[in-house]
């Protein structure tokens, strides 16, 4: 490959901040407009330090120009999306959505990678769903068994959760669930979200119950040092620390994620899972569509 692709960043939070450090870090892609509402902001401010081109005219900016970049990746919130998607749909432009606003088809790269170039809009889910539904998905044979009930919870340090994740609250419940039980068929599902203000802070735990109607150990066990392996490719903090361990017919595991620290502490693993995914969706779509 000898051109990176154009791409757009916007939501200068968080979120949007990390995504920016480990865009520039790629071999293919290449960010050309950082974009939010406040010029002050500490993830601005860092983007201006690096030599890249902000504004703080929001979607204005990029409707204004179009032609400066190939798609966006979108960190604002739920609630923003839905009116993003919409300007994005009217510009012909592809959309990686960060906020659990489930208007394209969902995505875990562990398991598929939707093809963001053909569907227009595709859907990173949570950060709990694309920690937990790669276990979940193993745990019940690849999709393929019939499960009872699946019980995802997520512990994250407060000091990781920004506005947005705190407004999104609701949607990142509604989108988690259903992101568990599309890749899983499990009839029943619950995610709860816990924010820890531990000091020092807690790196981002995870643990998955299913409930299956019959279990067998060592191919469950088998099948999540699979899945676990191929997170590991694109989120390398990614790690099983406890289980699998079956109570009767019920399936316990929980992983911890540690960030890469390229903007946040390491402990924000909740960002970064997120984040990484996002990045691998984008590499896969540069690779095939403009070659290696």
């Amino acid at each position: 490959m000898t051109k990176k692709i154009p791409i757009a960043i916007l939501g200068t939070g968080n979120i949007g901040t990390d995504l920016l450090i480990k865009v520039l870090k790629s071999s293919y892609l290449e960010c050309v407009a950082f974009v939010g509402r406040n010029l002050n902001s500490s993830g601005m401010l860092r983007a201006a330090s690096l030599g890249v081109n902000i504004s703080d005219k929001g979607i204005i900016y990029l409707e204004e120009n179009k032609r400066l970049y190939d798609f966006v990746f979108d960190a604002t919130s739920a609630k923003s999306h839905l009116i993003n998607s919409k300007v994005f749909s009217k510009l012909k432009k592809k959309v990686i959505d960060l906020t659990p606003a489930k208007i394209g088809p969902m995505c875990v790269p562990s398991i598929s990678v939707s093809d963001f170039v053909e569907h227009g809009n595709v859907n990173m889910i949570s950060c709990g769903g694309q920690a937990s539904i790669p276990i979940a998905y193993a745990i019940t044979n690849f999709g393929k068994d019939d499960v009872e009930y699946i019980e995802v919870v997520s512990n994250i340090a407060s000091r990781s959760a920004g506005p947005a994740t705190r407004q999104n609250l609701d949607e990142y419940i509604s989108t988690t669930e259903k992101g568990l039980s599309f890749f899983t068929n499990a009839k029943k599902v619950k995610a709860i979200l816990n924010l820890n203000p531990a000091e020092p802070a807690i790196d981002m735990q995870t643990t998955i119950l299913a409930k299956l109607k019959k279990t067998n150990l060592s191919e469950i066990k088998s099948n999540i040092d699979k899945i676990e392996k191929i997170v590991k490719t694109y989120v390398p903090g990614y790690k099983v620390i406890v289980g699998p361990l079956i109570d009767d017919s019920r399936v316990f595991v929980t992983v911890k994620v540690k960030g890469l620290g390229d903007y946040l502490p390491s402990f924000a693993g909740n960002l970064d899972i997120i984040n990484c995914a996002a990045i691998a969706v984008a590499e896969s779509s540069a690779k095939k569509y403009y070659g290696k």
